[in-house]
């Protein structure tokens, strides 16, 4: 028989081999070609399943135990954080508040308040106080939520009068202002309330309220690298977005309420509905001052936020809000439900969260009630909140009845005056307020750039920490992978054989095409091939042979393999990576309606690269060093996998090409990153893989400075004089 040809009796001792799984001899399939392409179907790969939006279910898995709780919680902590730009968190120096223009009423007052929460972003508000009180107060804050015009909210005439009629409100003037309503009661029960505006609402300086609400076409203009606005990619990339700023408000909300000696700091309440509700969990969760919270009409397994100022890439990905509700735990925390997405709350959410509360051993500290309402803050959930607030805040009152009030007018509501004047809400006024912030973030994270070992530690736990957040996966343990052969391809001439099939991380049905290529006399070694083209970057560019580089390794007795990260290679009809990142079906540009539910598909050919890795240092063949190879677009991703996987792997090779998360500008960039340029950007991930070997091209010493100055911290950094696949393969070569 012919190399190269089958007769029937060979074709049936093939087919039996392959069934069995066995190594078949090179005299059978002794090869003259091989391809890069192979004949393969699209894997069933559950992330082809579609995209998770904000729409979707997110129930909530009670703790077996207390210590997993405390570890679970702290995880989605630092979720919480990164994704709305707050991790670290910010400097919070004091605040220099103007509290001016006192409004008189019979037992209250209301007092005109601004402040600045950073350079250029306003605090404004309404701060409610008893009259005659003595000694410090019980304090109530009250994000107000989505109510047309916010603090200046008035129902008129058309709702109050369905209001009356439904039972929902029975005082004209409470059920026309119930904003302005519940803030008196809660003064009149001899509690200090501030009200303050969400972003662009009322007063709300900085952002006008058809941006940091209504937000929904890209903006060229304010898309570039050096002039960039909220929402573009650049804003993105800092982790900088209208959920953190107004989050940012509310923490210096609490901070400046906080600071003044009238302010009994043991009893500290949140209330809101709607936008308010989620501020209200949201707060509560990432400052434990706040004794007790009530957040309306927002708290489900359901739609988790429409607007942009309720979303932020990461904020959700594998949580939802019935969990963000538990962070409160074990502090009291009640919430209401009404004819919307909040409408099966005492059956979808308030169990697992009762659940989690007797673990805690607070039982009693978690209440959840359904209205037959519509969206609302109505007399009904308001009462509710008072008695709630009596109970927990220690107010002491015997019988709680709203009264009716002189409403505020808008005059007499509004901070601005003439000698205290609104500032621009001009685009040069949100670029310069970013900017600012942007700097003090930087700052920040630069005065963590190691410089000894011991420096390390602190680095890895904040950049590194994000790291963990913004991929969202750790290193596969073993016997997660199995590899499901499709072919094997005995090469005599070279002496090694190739296999091909596909790559399964079980638990997430997740499927690689991959391609190893393994020789007759192996060295014990492995080299992980990625490329931005997936396995076939394996090839020439006719597919028909081992590029040269690679041929080399092999000869040497390296094992080599390689994947098809997602949505690359057999992925795809045409066998190229997509173009475009995917994105959930709204229309609104906002990449946080996308990456707040969904992992990025950056991070997402991280995971691939792990599943990979784990696959082979776990394998039952043990080899005894493992390196890892990024190109062609890859080098990135590589190095994101290596960070994680650093102390399985023997070397990192990357040619970078002198690509920077900093350089992107497009929100559907399939590169985009979100957080990546606020963690220092590739020199910032690269410092994360020390103390491993490290082999770098595509960069200069002036372009990796900091990281090659990093003295004592472990770790050999070598940087190439030239990429490419013959370069970084020849290192490897070497260290042999």
């Amino acid at each position: 028989m012919k190399p190269g040809t089958l007769n029937r009796r060979s074709l049936l001792q093939l087919s039996a081999a392959v069934a069995a799984g066995q190594l078949l001899p090179a005299e059978v399939l002794f090869a003259t070609t091989i391809s890069a392409a192979g004949p393969y179907s699209k894997p069933a790969d559950s992330r082809l399943q579609g995209l998770k939006d904000l729409n979707g279910y997110f129930p909530f898995t009670p703790p077996a135990t207390i210590e997993e709780w405390n570890q679970r919680k702290q995880a989605v902590l630092r979720q919480i954080q990164v994704a709305l730009g707050l991790w670290p968190m910010p400097a919070r120096p004091a605040i220099n508040a103007t509290v001016h223009g006192r409004v008189e009423r019979d037992d209250y007052t209301v007092d005109r308040v601004i402040f600045e929460s950073a350079p250029g972003l306003l605090v404004t508000g309404s701060l409610y106080l008893p009259k005659n009180a003595t000694g410090k107060l019980p304090t109530v804050l009250c994000p107000h939520g989505h109510w047309a015009n916010g603090r200046f909210h008035d129902h008129g005439d058309r709702t109050i009068e369905q209001e009356l009629a439904s039972g929902g409100e029975t005082d004209p003037v409470c059920g026309r202002h119930p904003l302005q309503a519940r803030c008196v009661q809660l003064a009149r029960m001899g509690c200090m309330v501030f009200i303050y505006d969400m972003l662009g609402y009322a007063d709300g300086g900085s952002l006008t309220q058809e941006l940091a609400h209504g937000f929904a076409k890209q903006r060229p203009d304010l898309s570039s690298p050096d002039h960039w606005g909220l929402f573009s990619a650049q804003a993105e990339l800092r982790c900088l977005n209208a959920m953190g700023l107004q989050t940012w408000n509310s923490l210096r909300a609490l901070d400046w309420i906080m600071s003044r000696p009238d302010c009994d700091t043991a009893r500290i309440g949140c209330t809101g509905a709607s936008g308010g509700g989620t501020q209200t969990f949201i707060l509560t969760a990432l400052d434990e001052r706040v004794t007790a919270a009530f957040p309306a009409v927002m708290v489900s397994t359901a739609m988790q936020g429409g607007c942009t100022c309720e979303n932020a890439s990461y904020l959700r990905v594998n949580t939802g809000n019935i969990e963000f509700a538990a962070l409160t735990a074990p502090r009291p925390v009640a919430m209401t439900g009404a004819d919307d997405w909040t409408v099966d709350i005492e059956t979808k959410g308030f169990p697992e969260l009762k659940k989690l509360y007797a673990l805690l051993g607070a039982p009693d500290n978690v209440l959840a009630k359904y209205r037959k309402f519509p969206h609302n803050y109505n007399l009904p959930s308001r009462m509710m909140m008072y008695q709630w607030f009596n109970q927990h805040l220690q107010l002491g009152i015997s019988e709680i009845r709203e009264r009716s009030f002189v409403p505020l007018t808008r005059d007499e509501a509004t901070v601005f005056t003439a000698d205290h004047p609104a500032p621009p809400k001009t685009a040069e006024a949100e670029v310069a307020m970013l900017r600012g912030l942007d700097a003090a973030s930087r700052h920040q994270i630069a005065a963590l750039q190691p410089k000894s070992a011991a420096d390390m530690a602190e680095f890895r736990e904040v950049v590194g920490g994000a790291l963990e957040v913004m991929i969202g996966r750790t290193l596969p343990p073993a016997g997660s992978t199995t590899f499901e052969k499709q072919s094997q391809t005995a090469h005599d001439k070279d002496s090694w054989t190739e296999f091909r099939g596909l790559l399964k991380l079980n638990s997430r049905g997740e499927e690689l095409p991959a391609v190893w290529l393994l020789p007759a006399s192996w060295n014990s070694q492995a080299v992980l091939w990625a490329d931005g083209q997936g396995k076939r970057g394996l090839y020439d560019a006719d597919g028909t042979s081992l590029l040269p580089a690679v041929r080399r390794l092999v000869a040497a007795g390296f094992a080599v393999g390689a994947v098809d990260l997602y949505l690359t290679g057999d992925f795809t009809d045409d066998g190229k990576p997509i173009a475009e990142h995917p994105r959930v079906n709204n229309s609104r540009e906002f990449a946080g309606y996308t990456l707040g539910y969904n992992h990025p598909l950056f991070s997402q050919r991280v995971h691939d690269l792990l599943t990979l890795i784990s696959s082979t240092v776990f394998h039952e063949r043990k080899p005894e060093q493992v390196h890892l190879v990024g190109l062609n677009g890859a080098a990135p991703h590589a190095i994101c996998a290596a960070a994680i996987a650093r102390d399985k792997l023997a070397s990192l090779a990357a040619d970078t090409q002198g690509f920077r998360f900093a350089d992107i500008t497009q929100i559907r960039d399939v590169n985009l990153l979100p957080g990546a340029v606020k963690y220092g950007d590739l020199p910032g991930l690269l410092t994360l893989c020390l103390p491993l070997r490290t082999n770098i091209a595509g960069e200069t010493p002036a372009s990796l400075d900091p990281l090659l100055q990093v003295a004592g911290a472990g770790g050999s950094v070598t940087l190439l004089n030239t990429g490419g696949a013959d370069a970084l393969a020849a290192t490897i070569s070497r260290e042999i």
